[in-house]
């Protein structure tokens, strides 16, 4: 149950409000509700998000023998293309092993081996970009299992409310109450199945909404990833940065009835093998890493085969490998497939690069804050400094777990000095009606995504960065003229989400002058070496410059 704020009752209260139910805001969430009554938003079903899809794992180092803390960073440092923040990588890295030992408190289930001896010990695969075998991992279903796991705890937890169906139209801060302090207050979120716009007071926001991936025709991720906290954050005045890094993950199942399945990385960490429709292998003529090659690499290299030879998708073949290697390894994969009527362990994977990371947000610090008081941003929303250009694989839900006990550290020390939230309004709907044409959201939603992958995908021009402009105007101006005439429906916020987010993925890919990590043009096709490489940060108009 909720706590009524004295003197506002008529609207909920919560010392934290979190937006997302993945990883990130569970997991804090959990750190939290010892302390805490704390509600976890989310906008569709608590499983509806992109921790739930994650196939591969969590890169931790736990070979002491073989493996160091020190070659995790120098692999993340060079998948990063020089971008990371050092300090963040170490301070991420350096907590792999205690993140993964907490989801096991939390009843996470990891896969285990049998050591020469006899004895138990985690199984690790590699993956792209890493020197060595450190990706703890739950079979193919690693996010599955955290997700679960985590909602479980979340249910049976007394401080925790969890409100599916809902979803934050807009952060509220104090300045826009006329006060003069600025800092995070509520949000209004609008319950999708009531349709009723409520007001909630907090203390505390959390933005855990994953990234913006649904932005392009073709992703790995689910429904929701329509880059909604970094769209809520940049029109509240946070600055966003490092946009034109979008990670297109290179194997993405090609089949028109499984469109967003993804062919984990672990495929090729295992050996699996990528090649043209003759059988050929191609990886040689890129990168003397082959099929372990950083995914920025591997995904241009895919694309530029699938071009040269008119080709529909390439093809991913681990069929060298006995039928009970790949069913103990990837019963997720071969099940699914099987499904398909492709038996990976007799053919190979029809597959093509699709969407699936996005590096770059919400400007965060060491502590998850984001440029607005009260306000944080943990996960694939936030841009901490951790993946530079390009993210190395299983990085993604280190991060988020990393960052969700910075943030829990940090709300904890900061927390008694807050003041509590004033009186919120209601949702203002006296002057909007319902939708005649609701049409126009489909239309325009498909338009969006199909110039953004032609013109701003895995290669790109500035004639085609262009274009994109000049479509994504227009567009922006028809859905703000439909957003302020008709009332709020999930999906018309998801529409306006993804506007914001096209539109600052292009301006950071117009800025940056270079080829680095995930942003290959073709106008600059080399890096700029000429002075040292630079995040991409753009600064909204009502920016009051809160982070250091």
């Amino acid at each position: 149950m909720t706590d009524q704020r004295p003197g506002n009752s008529r609207h909920p209260y919560y010392d934290i409000l979190i937006a997302g139910s993945g990883g990130a805001g569970l997991s804090l969430a959990l750190r939290l509700a010892d302390t805490y009554k704390v509600a976890v938003l989310a906008k569709f079903a608590l499983t509806e998000c992109s921790t739930y899809y994650a196939q591969g794992g969590i890169s931790a180092v736990f070979d002491d023998q073989h493996d160091s803390i020190e070659s995790h960073i120098e692999d993340t440092l060079i998948a990063g293309a020089d971008l990371c923040d050092q300090d963040i990588v170490r301070l991420t890295v350096s907590q792999g092993r205690e993140s993964i030992e907490w989801l096991c408190r939390q009843g996470v289930s990891f896969t285990e081996e049998n050591t020469a001896n006899g004895e138990k010990q985690l199984h690790l695969n590699r993956e792209g970009g890493h020197s060595h075998r450190r990706i703890v991992h739950s079979d193919d279903a690693t996010g599955k299992a955290v997700s679960l796991s985590l909602i479980d705890r979340a249910k049976a937890h007394p401080n925790v409310t969890l409100l599916e169906n809902h979803n934050v139209v807009e952060l509220i801060t104090t300045d826009k109450l006329g006060l003069t302090e600025r800092r995070v207050c509520g949000a209004y979120v609008l319950n999708s199945q009531t349709g009723h716009i409520l007001s909630i007071a907090a203390r505390v926001v959390v933005l855990a909404t994953g990234g913006a991936n649904k932005v392009y025709l073709y992703s790995t991720n689910p429904h929701i990833s329509t880059g909604d906290g970094i769209a809520l954050a940049w029109r509240a005045g946070c600055r966003v940065a490092n946009m034109e890094f979008m990670q297109f993950h290179p194997t993405c199942l090609y089949h028109p009835s499984a469109r967003s399945f993804l062919i984990s990385e672990a495929v090729r960490g295992e050996g699996g093998h990528l090649i043209l429709p003759n059988g050929e292998r191609f990886m040689q003529r890129y990168d003397a890493r082959l099929e372990l090659a950083p995914r920025d690499i591997v995904a241009r290299a895919i694309d530029n085969e699938i071009k040269k030879h008119g080709i529909d998708c390439i093809y991913l073949d681990i069929s060298h490998k006995s039928r009970e290697f790949i069913q103990k390894h990837f019963p997720t994969i071969y099940t699914q497939c099987l499904e398909l009527d492709i038996d990976i362990s007799q053919q190979p994977i029809p597959v093509v690069p699709a969407a699936h990371y996005t590096c770059g947000g919400i400007l965060t610090d060491a502590h998850a804050r984001t440029d607005i008081p009260g306000l944080y941003a943990v996960g694939e929303v936030a841009c901490t400094g951790l993946h530079g250009a390009n993210r190395m694989a299983s990085n993604s839900l280190l991060e988020c777990l990393v960052f969700a006990e910075q943030a829990n550290q940090d709300i904890r020390h900061c927390f008694d000095a807050i003041p509590m939230p004033p009186a919120l309004p209601d949702w203002d709907e006296s002057q909007v009606g319902d939708s005649d044409e609701e049409v126009v959201i489909a239309h325009n939603w498909d338009e969006l995504r199909r110039f953004m992958w032609d013109y701003v995908g895995i290669v790109r021009t500035n004639k085609r960065l262009e274009r994109a402009m000049n479509r994504l105007v227009l567009l922006k101006e028809e859905i703000a003229e439909y957003y302020g005439q008709f009332r709020v429906t999930s999906d018309l916020l998801e529409l306006r989400s993804l506007v914001t987010v096209a539109e600052l993925i292009i301006r950071c890919a117009q800025q940056r002058k270079e080829s680095r990590g995930l942003h290959y043009t073709k106008d600059y096709p080399n890096l700029d070496n000429s002075r040292p490489p630079e995040n991409t940060v753009l600064t909204p108009s009502n920016w009051t410059g809160i982070i250091d």
